[in-house]
């Protein structure tokens, strides 16, 4: 298709789903802050005032798995009382001893991608841009004005001709609200102070379509609204399913475990790509097998935009970058409690991160 509209959705920290990944992922900061080689994967389930967390961990981190939950859910802004339940084991001796060996190794099997385009600075797809832009901006607001709450989604369509993005179709944004905001006022809320300041305007036009809390009355949300559980949304975590996903989710694990490190090393590598001239769109899928510290195998595709053949710049990565566990975990510096930060509105995109920062790719190098 060269002419189509594709959309992609995001949502606030207050969503029971990211609930859930910032406690994960609040767990795994302080294992590692106590123990840089921690080998974690402790989730969690919130439904109304009750914490699951449950998993596997192999740290000599001391963890206060019940005062991590309760404050990660007071600080996104809920004030109800919470009930907790900790059910956590020491990781299976088996998958421990197949990744710590002499050198790092995978500590699953699995398939990751990465992606970029040159459709935003960021490098990343229009659509899931604006909508984590929406999604953000839509908290910020929040947090000025307590008619508004934490639970939130936002959508955004673009229009693209020529797979260039030309206009947004639709954006449609729900929040969560106090029983005494009206729907009017609600919709000029979101409206002025939530849309206006984040879209280029130059994407509007007289059709462009907006909902704004399209149901109406969104006054119970988060986990007394829906349930909750970590890994949920892997689309928003990506690329907005512009860009293939492996299937495996990133909060809640270690880097040692390659659903989240190879995810992100693969993206260091398309926009490497993109940044590079090489192409205007980029996916990198690589695999690994549990034990191996080396990928089974990796995969380029530019969707014909590339100034050179895919098996031609496939040769130039693996002249520039080393997928080996240990190298990723290394070069991106993988073993700091960083990944609280990436547990809402996207793991790419945001320039803080190492996997986000761009290498230029010669043809001669030697890795």
């Amino acid at each position: 298709m060269k002419n189509y509209i594709f959309t992609s959705e995001s949502v606030t920290e207050g969503h029971p789903d990211k609930i859930c990944d910032q406690i994960a992922d609040a767990i795994l900061d302080e294992a590692l802050s106590q123990d840089p080689y921690s080998n974690m994967a402790v989730e969690a389930t919130i439904k109304d005032d009750f914490i699951l967390i449950y998993g596997e961990a192999n740290t000599k981190a001391k963890i206060d798995y019940e005062k991590i939950a309760l404050d990660t859910v007071k600080k996104i802004g809920y004030d109800e009382e919470y009930k907790v339940t900790v059910v956590v084991n020491e990781q299976s001796p088996e998958i421990h001893n197949a990744v710590n060996k002499d050198e790092i190794c995978a500590g699953d099997q699995g398939i990751m991608f990465g992606y970029a385009c040159d459709e935003t600075p960021e490098y990343m797809p229009m659509p899931i841009y604006y909508a984590h832009q929406l999604a953000m901006q839509l908290a910020k607001v929040r947090k000025q004005d307590p008619r508004l709450k934490p639970d939130g989604k936002t959508q955004v369509s673009v229009e693209y001709v020529d797979d260039i993005p030309v206009r947004i179709d639709t954006i449609v944004v729900s929040s969560q609200h106090d029983v005494t905001l009206t729907q009017e006022e609600l919709k000029e809320i979101i409206m002025e102070k939530v849309i206006r300041p984040v879209i280029d305007k130059q994407l509007l036009d007289e059709n462009t379509k907006y909902f704004i809390n399209p149901s109406g009355s969104f006054v119970v949300g988060g986990s007394f609204g829906d349930s909750g559980t970590t890994g949920r949304k892997i689309v928003c975590d990506t690329y907005g399913g512009r860009g293939r996903i492996g299937g495996g989710c990133f909060s809640s694990k270690d880097p040692t475990k390659v659903d989240r490190s190879a995810a992100y090393y693969a993206r260091k590598v398309a926009k490497s790509i993109v940044a590079n001239g090489l192409a205007k769109r980029a996916e990198v899928e690589v695999s690994y097998a549990i034990g191996k510290k080396e990928p089974i195998s990796i995969c380029i595709d530019t969707f014909g935009t590339g100034v050179m053949s895919d098996e031609e710049l496939l040769e130039i990565v693996k002249k520039n970058f080393n997928f080996d566990v240990n190298n990723i975990i290394g070069e991106l510096d993988l073993r700091k409690p960083i990944y609280k930060k990436t547990s809402c509105y996207g793991h790419f995109g945001d320039p803080q991160f190492s996997w986000e920062q761009v290498k230029e790719l010669k043809e001669n190098q030697s890795y």
